[in-house]
């Protein structure tokens, strides 16, 4: 349908048989697919590279945390897997992320590397709970700048401060967006959500969907529907 989908569905699966049987009737060309801390703890890289293999994109979102040496190592592991996207937690500082840019700059294909910003699931409360003072949109804002400053691609932010981090970046740093629903859909454990057409709109360059998707009754047609809703 598209050389450059936009959409990221998350296979919050908890076994590999359930991920493989949902994929089947998708195409590369319509979806990339999301492989999170459940699904690669359990399928490993064994799983992944099935993904790959069938010609599918792979956002391997493990968000990587520590110090810069050991981040930089595991990124590279990561991109010995073939997939197109990693990430890391934006939180870790400027030389992890660095540290981790340079690794990955020294291959032919490096996947692209995004830096998280705040969770989607966090609210204000519990964002100055864990000890971040000013609002979510300050945080994310911070973040990407620093992100953007240390080298990586892009970040993981909330459809919600996409257009301003668009404005604050590089025209070329990508915006991936989860806490994204269609209308008709429940928010589930998302807090700062909107639509797939208005995170578009805003700035967002992906988008992560999961349960709109994977939870639906006839997965194609709510992915189909969900492509001609941001066309």
């Amino acid at each position: 349908m598209t050389s450059d989908p936009k959409i990221i569905i998350a296979l919050d699966f908890p076994a590999v048989q359930l991920a493989l049987d949902f994929i089947a009737p998708l195409s590369p060309k319509d979806c990339r697919l999301k492989v999170g801390k459940e699904l690669f703890t359990i399928g490993g890289s064994d799983f992944v590279k099935i993904l790959t293999k069938k010609g599918f994109d792979v956002f391997l979102d493990l968000k990587f945390h520590d110090i810069p040496n050991t981040v930089a190592a595991a990124c590279h592991a990561a991109a010995d897997l073939g997939v197109w996207m990693i990430n890391v937690h934006a939180s870790g500082g400027r030389k992890m992320m660095e540290t981790a840019a340079n690794r990955l700059a020294q291959l032919n294909q490096p996947p692209l590397l995004i830096g998280v910003t705040i969770l989607t699931s966090l609210s204000a409360d519990e964002i100055h709970e864990i000890g971040f003072s000013g609002s979510p949109a300050e945080n994310v804002l911070r973040l990407a700048k620093l992100a953007d400053d240390s080298g990586l691609n892009g970040v993981v932010c909330s459809p919600l401060e996409a257009a301003t981090v668009r404005q604050a970046t590089h025209s070329h740093f990508k915006l991936i967006t989860p806490g994204v629903r269609p209308k008709s859909a429940a928010m589930d454990d998302q807090t700062r959500v909107m639509t797939p057409a208005d995170a578009l709109q805003a700035g967002a360059n992906y988008l992560v969907i999961g349960r709109p998707i994977t939870a639906a009754k006839q997965p194609l047609e709510a992915l189909n529907a969900i492509i001609a809703e941001t066309l």
